[in-house]
């Protein structure tokens, strides 16, 4: 297997740089004012009308040269596997737009009936948790799911998911893939939790309400000791995303010894009602935990996360052929002025192996004895080898 990743302006620069007649899978992740109209001349190129899985990320995306605020461009040639992609609109709903654009990625890889390494996954914020059991329905609960929502560059919309045919505002993008070589992953959370938890006790999707019989705010502001404020006016609204990025919501979802997993949700807005918009869904019922980042913390997980990516499959460095990383655009928007570090920690832990980052809207993964699950403020890693 060879990979490669390459920088450009736009979409369509970033794919000038790469030779699509001799490769077998591509994804390409950047700024949405790089729009994919002119991709649609790519239905040309043979496998790649089959194996093109792009989506929007917030201000660009990183590689191992560092970040871009155009878009990152990463291509395998694996003539050995084999790789599949198709995208579905949410018109029949998400489920159903998953499950049959899974079932396509299969037929294009020509694999129906088969399940592949993994699943990357695409899809435009809202309902991921259902994108999730869409894909399962086709290939089980067993096979991982790593990918991240398309983003934009403001939470107003902008975002996109395409393939060579063209791009939806509220579809997804399932690529499966069947590479000749092993892979490995990892998906974690640069948090750690506070002595704060609560149970939700009123909640309707994405809303939560109530959190120990009280207005879901007002619990939370005493949390954070005021660092994200309840709403003063009672029929006000408040962005609060870029307030509670170092204060996000954690479900405790395994143990890895006696060291708690958890699964973040990200508090977006704050109603003068008490109640907070997420972007995840929680249940009643449900604990919830205060986590907390610092600026440090996210710098150096995305290392540490390739780092447990290669070592979960025993591939030592000189076998990495390269990565896709999943970083969190909320994380991303925390550390903006050091993503240089960030790179340095990838690159340290993948030995300089060529890897392209996204920074999305909303992270799946896999956990280990949980399944796949949708998470805020994660990252996670894929590591290819070379043999």
């Amino acid at each position: 297997m060879d990979i490669t990743v390459e920088h450009g302006d736009s979409f369509a620069a970033a794919l000038a740089k790469i030779d699509l007649a001799a490769v077998d899978f591509v994804s390409i992740h950047g700024n949405c004012a790089g729009g994919p109209d002119t991709l649609t001349q790519l239905s040309g190129h043979g496998a790649m009308y089959g194996a093109l899985h792009g989506a929007t990320s917030c201000l660009g995306a990183m590689s191992q040269q560092g970040q871009t605020t155009g878009a990152a461009v990463f291509a395998i040639t694996d003539p050995d596997g084999a790789y599949g992609t198709a995208t579905s609109a949410f018109s029949d709903g998400p489920r159903q737009a998953a499950a049959a654009a899974t079932q396509k990625a299969l037929a294009r890889a020509d694999r129906l009936g088969e399940q592949p390494a993994l699943v990357w996954l695409a899809a435009t914020p809202g309902a991921e948790e259902d994108v999730l059991k869409g894909v399962e329905d086709i290939i089980g609960a067993d096979i991982p799911i790593i990918g991240g929502s398309a983003a934009d560059n403001s939470v107003s919309g902008d975002w996109f998911v395409f393939d060579a045919t063209g791009s939806l505002t509220e579809g997804v993008i399932v690529s499966v893939l069947f590479p000749s070589t092993p892979v490995s992953l990892a998906y974690q959370s640069g948090y750690s939790p506070k002595p704060a938890t609560a149970k939700v006790t009123k909640a309707q999707g994405r809303k939560i309400l109530e959190l120990d019989g009280r207005p879901a705010m007002e619990l939370y502001a005493d949390w954070t000791g005021g660092d994200v404020s309840a709403v003063a006016d009672p029929t006000g609204t408040e962005a609060i995303l870029s307030d509670s990025t170092m204060w996000p919501l954690g479900r405790e979802n395994s143990q890895v010894g006696d060291v708690p997993f958890y699964l973040l949700a990200h508090p977006a807005v704050a109603h003068g009602d008490g109640s907070m918009d997420l972007f995840a869904t929680v249940a009643e019922g449900e604990t919830l935990t205060l986590m907390n980042g610092t600026q440090e913390s996210l710098i150096e997980r995305a290392g540490r996360v390739a780092k447990l990516a290669c070592e979960t499959g025993r591939m030592p460095q000189s076998n990495v052929a390269g990565a896709l990383m999943i970083y969190c655009g909320g994380c991303m928007l925390s550390v903006q002025d050091r993503i240089g570090d960030v790179v340095d920690g990838v690159n340290d832990a993948l030995g300089h192996a060529p890897f392209l980052g996204a920074f999305t809207f909303g992270e799946q993964g896999n956990l280990l004895n949980v399944g796949n699950r949708h998470g805020n403020l994660m990252i996670s890693c894929i590591a290819f080898a070379k043999e």
